[in-house]
């Protein structure tokens, strides 16, 4: 697993300074469509517990409990760094589906699963789909704030 060695927000915007403006206007349009969504570094899971290890940029906080019983802190939105390009998580769902299913393959993305997508280079993305899928994002969170506990909660990370 590619390992981004950071310990603040700060370092993690500047780990790469090759991807920096491209995590900066990711991030910028996050930020924008999701201003209630309070930016964070996700420091992620502590070894030994259940859930995953990867740090990354979180935007607004939910826990959830996992089946052993223990409670998670997870992002509503979060955007990591991988080896050769970036993904952001999505934890919310639409009519009981993930939300990224309505906008799978139409961001411009590299690859898209259930609650992720990827992609190499931000120009590449439709900004103007991207930036509906976060308000709708936002929406979701505002009007539901358990929406993505019980998203998560059926499926541990």
């Amino acid at each position: 697993m590619f390992r981004v060695a950071a310990d603040s927000l700060e370092a993690y915007l500047d780990f790469d300074p090759t991807r920096k403006p491209e995590l900066l206007a990711l991030d910028a349009l996050i930020r924008k469509g999701a201003p209630k969504l309070a930016r964070y570094f996700h420091q992620g899971t502590p070894a030994g517990e259940a859930g995953m290890r990867m740090k990354m940029i979180g935007y607004g906080k939910f826990r959830y409990t996992i089946k052993s019983g223990k409670s998670v802190e997870w992002p509503v939105i979060g955007v990591a760094l991988q080896k050769n390009y970036m993904s952001v998580y999505l934890s919310l769902t639409r009519n009981g589906a993930p939300l990224l299913d309505a906008y799978a393959g139409r961001l411009g993305e590299t690859r898209s699963g259930h609650n992720n997508f990827s992609f190499v280079a931000f120009d590449a993305l439709d900004r103007g789909r991207l930036s509906e899928l976060i308000a709708e994002a936002a929406r979701i969170f505002a009007a539901d704030p358990a929406n993505p506990e019980r998203n998560r909660s059926s499926a541990a990370p």
